[in-house]
C-alpha cells in the first residue's frame, strides 16, 4: 500500500482513538461522580442515624439527671423538715421548763416576801430589846461609877494597863510554847528532807574568785599599753568602759571596773594584745570586738548549758542569755550561776520530796538570781527587776512570786517562796561557799554585838561561829525565861533588817542564875 494512501487510514485510526477515549473517560467519570453521590448520600445517612441516637441518649441522660436531682431535693427537704421539727420539739420543751421555773420563782418570791416581813417584825423586837438593853447598861454603868469613883475612861485606861502587865509575861511563854511545838513537830520532817536534798545534790563547792590583775612578761610592756602620750590606755578604756591601773607595782596591770562582763573582755583582750604584741588604737578596737563576740558566745553557752543541766524546756533565748552573763557575776566570791544551779537542784529535790512539781522547783531555783545578771541602769532589788524580767518573756506567775520573793520583798503566793529561801540559805551557808573581805567581816562583827548590847539587861555579848551565831548573857534578875524569848525574837528582826549577810545568823540569849557557898 501507498504510505500516502496510510496517511488518511492513520489520521482516521487515531480520531477514533481519542474518541474512544474521551467517551471512555467521560463514562469513567460519571461512574466516580455516580460513586461519590451514593457514599455521600451513605454518609448523610449515617450522620443523621447518630445524629438520632445522641439525641435519644441526651434526653434519657436529661431525664435521669433529673430524677437525681428531684430524690435529692426530696431528701435535703425531708431532712431539713425533720430538723426544724426537732428544734420546735426542744423549743416547746424550753418554754416548758420555762414556765416550770417561772412558777417556782414566783413561789420563791412569795416566800421571801413573807421572811422579810417576819424579818422586819423581827428587827423592830430586837431594836426594842436593843434600846432596853443600853437604857439598863446605862443605869448600871452610873450605878458602877458611883460605887467606884471612877470614870469610863479611868477604868479603862486601868483595865487596860492590867491586861498589859499580865500579857507581857505571858507573851514570851506563849512565843517560846509555839516555838517548842513547832520546832519538835518540823524539826525531824525538814531535817530529812534537807539531808536527803544534800545527798542526793553532793556537788563540790569550790570559792571562784575572778581577778583583775594581768601578769605582764616585763616591765617594757607597760610602756607599750600606755602608748605615745597615753593613746593605747584610753582607746582601751574607751572601748571597754572600764580602768586601767598602771602603778609601780613591777610586771602587774590591774583592770578595775563594777561591770564583770565588761571587765572580763578588758581582761581577755589584754592578754591577746600582750600576747600578740602589736598594741595600737586600732588593733585594740579589733581585738576588742572579737572578744566581745566569744564572749557573747560563751555566756550563751554557758546559759544553755545550765538550761539542760536541771533539763527546763521552753526558754526564751533572752533569759538564756540574761542567765550566762551570771558565769562572771560573784557574790561573797560565790560564782552566782554554779549557786543558781545548786540552788535549782536542791529545790527539785525538796520538791519531790514534798510532792510537789520538781521542773517548777528547778525552773525557779535556776531563775532565783537572774536579776543579778542587769546592769546599774535598771534600778530596784535584783529579786524584783529578775522577776519583772521573767514576766516580760512569758514565764509562769508562780515562777515571777517565788523570784520576787526570795528576800522577803514581796509576799510569797505559793509554797515554792518558802523553798526559794531554803535553797538559797543551804548554798551559801555552806563552809566554803563564800567569803567576803577582812574589813567587811569585823564591820559585821562589831554591828552584831553592837544590836545585842543596845537592849537593857544585856551584860555581855560575843559574836562567834565567823559572825554566823551571837550569844548574848543577860542578867537574870532583870530578864525572866519569857522576856528573854522575845528579845531574841527581837534581835533577830533588827539584825534582818540592818545587816547583808551571807546564810543566816543564830541568837542565842543566856540566862542562868548561880549560887555559890563555901564549906568551912
Amino acid at each position: 500500500m501507498d504510505p500516502n494512501e496510510l496517511i488518511p487510514f492513520l489520521a482516521f485510526a487515531g480520531l477514533c482513538g481519542m474518541a474512544i477515549g474521551y467517551g471512555a473517560h467521560m463514562i469513567w467519570a460519571r461512574l466516580k461522580t455516580a460513586q461519590m453521590e451514593f457514599s455521600a448520600r451513605q454518609l448523610v445517612k449515617d450522620a443523621e442515624r447518630d445524629s438520632e441516637a445522641i439525641r435519644r441518649e441526651a434526653k434519657l441522660h436529661a431525664k435521669d439527671e433529673y430524677i437525681k436531682i428531684h430524690e435529692k431535693f426530696e431528701q435535703e427537704t425531708l431532712a431539713r423538715r425533720q430538723s426544724l421539727q426537732a428544734q420546735e420539739e426542744r423549743l416547746i420543751g424550753r418554754e416548758e421548763s420555762l414556765d416550770r421555773k417561772l412558777q417556782v420563782l414566783d413561789d420563791k418570791d412569795l416566800r421571801l416576801d413573807e421572811k422579810l416581813q417576819h424579818l422586819e417584825e423581827q428587827r423592830d423586837q430586837l431594836a426594842e430589846q436593843a434600846k432596853a438593853l443600853d437604857d439598863l447598861l446605862a443605869q448600871k454603868r452610873s450605878a458602877l461609877q458611883n460605887v467606884s469613883g471612877l470614870s469610863v475612861e479611868e477604868a479603862r485606861q486601868q483595865l487596860l494597863t492590867l491586861m498589859e502587865e499580865e500579857l507581857r509575861g505571858e507573851l514570851g511563854g506563849m512565843i517560846r510554847r509555839v516555838k517548842e511545838e513547832a520546832n519538835e513537830q518540823a524539826e525531824q520532817e525538814a531535817r530529812r528532807i534537807i539531808t536527803l536534798a544534800i545527798e542526793r545534790y553532793a556537788a563540790s563547792q569550790v570559792s571562784e574568785i575572778t581577778t583583775s590583775t594581768i601578769d605582764l612578761p616585763n616591765e617594757d610592756m607597760k610602756g607599750r599599753i600606755i602608748g605615745k602620750e597615753g593613746r593605747n590606755v584610753r582607746a582601751l578604756e574607751a572601748v571597754t568602759g572600764v580602768n586601767i591601773v598602771i602603778d609601780d607595782t613591777p610586771e602587774v596591770v590591774v583592770v578595775s571596773g563594777f561591770d564583770p562582763v565588761r571587765r572580763e573582755v578588758a581582761k581577755q583582750a589584754l592578754i591577746e594584745l600582750i600576747t600578740d604584741g602589736r598594741i595600737n588604737p586600732a588593733r585594740i578596737e579589733e581585738v576588742v570586738a572579737k572578744v566581745q563576740a566569744e564572749l557573747d558566745t560563751l555566756m550563751r553557752q554557758a546559759g544553755e548549758d545550765a538550761v539542760f543541766e536541771l533539763s527546763l524546756r521552753s526558754v526564751a533565748p533572752e533569759i538564756v542569755y540574761t542567765l550566762g552573763r551570771l558565769k562572771f557575776r560573784h557574790s561573797y566570791a560565790q560564782n552566782v550561776l554554779q549557786h543558781s544551779i545548786e540552788v535549782g537542784h536542791l529545790m527539785g529535790a525538796m520538791a519531790a520530796e514534798l510532792g510537789l512539781d520538781v521542773h517548777m522547783a528547778r525552773r525557779i531555783g535556776l531563775f532565783h538570781d537572774i536579776g543579778k545578771a542587769l546592769d546599774h541602769t535598771i534600778e530596784g532589788g535584783h529579786a524584783l527587776i529578775g522577776a519583772d524580767l521573767l514576766k516580760r518573756h512569758g514565764e509562769d506567775p508562780l515562777v515571777c512570786n517565788a523570784v520576787a520573793a526570795h528576800h522577803h520583798e514581796v509576799e510569797g503566793e505559793s509554797v515554792y517562796a518558802p523553798l526559794t529561801v531554803a535553797a538559797d540559805a543551804m548554798t551559801a551557808s555552806r563552809p566554803g561557799a563564800r567569803s567576803e573581805t577582812t574589813e567587811l567581816y569585823v564591820k559585821r562583827l562589831e554591828t552584831l554585838e553592837s544590836i545585842a548590847n543596845a537592849y537593857s539587861g544585856v551584860i555581855r555579848s560575843f559574836a562567834i561561829q565567823a559572825g554566823r551565831e551571837i550569844r548574848v548573857i543577860v542578867e537574870p534578875s532583870k530578864i525572866d525565861d519569857n522576856e528573854a524569848m522575845q528579845m531574841a525574837r527581837n534581835i533577830s528582826k533588827q539584825i534582818e533588817q540592818n545587816l547583808t549577810y551571807p546564810g543566816q545568823i543564830k541568837v542565842t540569849v543566856v540566862r542562868e542564875t548561880r549560887c555559890i557557898e563555901y564549906a568551912r
